[in-house]
C-alpha cells in the first residue's frame, strides 16, 4: 500500500449563502482504506464529499486527488450521492443506469460502444445484479436500488468510491448485504462513506473521521461516548466492536 495519501484535503473552507459549512478541514486517506464519516446533520458532511469528488471548490484550501484536483482526475472517482431524483416510472432499464457511469468512455457520436456494455454488465455482475438487468429501475426494491448506484459507480473503474449514506432507507438485511459488497469491493478501491450509525460502522472501516464544521479523526477504537457527545450535541451509544484498525495506521 502506497505511503502517499490517494485524498489529500489541506485547510478547506467551504461557505453556503454566508453560512460557515466547513471550518479549517484536513484529511488524508490513504489507497486502500475504508474511512467512515459521521457527524450532525448540517455538519458538512456531503459538502466535504461533494468537494472531494470535484463537485464543488472549497473557498479557501486545497483538495488533491491522486495528486491532481478532483475535476481532473473524475474518471478515476466514483459517487454514489445520498439520493438520486429519478421517477419510479421512468422507463429506463438496470442496465442503462449502470451505464450512465460510463459516460466518459462513450464516444461523441456513436453513443455507448460494446465495451461500455461490458463494464456495466461487470459492475452488475461484482453487486450481484446481473440478472435484473433488463429490469425497470423504478421496480426494484431500495437495498436493490442502492447496488444499482453502487454498480453505476463502479463502472467507470474508480479508483476511490464516494458514498453518501449508502445504507439509508434499506433493510437491516440488506444493510449487511450491502456493508459485505463494500468489503469486498475494498479490496481494489478505496472508499469513503458518510453513516449516521456508528455502532454498524465502527465494525467495518478502519478509520472513523467526525466532522461537525470541524474534523477529528480516530481509529474505531479510540472513540468514546464523551466524544461522540461532544460531537453530536447528545448521547450517543457506542458498542465496542475491538480493534480492527490495520497494522500500520495511525491518526493522521
Amino acid at each position: 500500500m502506497s505511503t502517499h495519501p490517494l485524498i489529500d484535503v489541506q485547510n478547506v473552507y467551504f461557505q453556503y449563502d454566508g453560512e460557515l459549512i466547513l471550518d479549517d478541514v484536513s484529511l488524508r486517506v490513504r489507497e486502500g482504506e475504508f474511512v467512515g464519516l459521521i457527524g450532525p446533520n448540517g455538519g458538512g458532511k456531503t459538502t466535504l464529499l461533494k468537494i472531494v469528488a470535484g463537485l464543488l471548490v472549497p473557498q479557501k484550501g486545497s483538495v488533491l486527488v491522486l495528486g491532481q484536483p478532483p475535476r481532473e482526475i473524475s474518471s478515476q472517482i466514483g459517487y454514489v450521492p445520498q439520493q438520486i431524483n429519478l421517477d419510479k416510472e421512468f422507463p429506463i432499464t438496470v442496465l442503462e443506469v449502470v451505464m450512465l457511469g460510463c459516460l466518459g468512455r462513450a464516444s461523441l457520436f456513436g453513443g455507448y460502444r460494446k465495451r461500455e456494455r461490458e463494464l456495466a454488465e461487470k459492475a452488475l455482475a461484482e453487486v450481484d445484479m446481473l440478472a435484473f438487468r433488463h429490469r425497470r429501475f423504478g421496480t426494484l426494491s431500495g437495498g436493490q436500488r442502492q447496488r444499482v448506484l453502487i454498480a453505476r459507480a463502479l463502472a467507470g473503474e474508480p479508483r476511490l468510491l464516494i458514498m453518501d449514506e449508502p445504507t439509508a432507507n434499506v433493510d437491516s438485511l440488506s444493510q449487511q448485504q450491502i456493508y459485505d459488497l463494500l468489503h469486498k469491493i475494498n479490496e481494489k478501491c478505496t472508499i469513503i462513506l458518510v453513516s449516521h450509525d456508528l455502532g454498524v460502522v465502527s465494525r467495518h472501516v478502519t478509520r472513523v473521521a467526525c466532522l461537525n464544521r470541524r474534523m477529528v479523526i480516530h481509529p474505531t477504537t479510540a472513540i468514546t461516548d464523551s466524544m461522540i457527545q461532544d460531537i453530536y450535541q447528545s448521547h450517543v451509544h457506542l458498542v465496542n466492536h475491538g480493534d480492527i484498525l490495520p497494522s500500520g495506521y495511525e491518526p493522521v
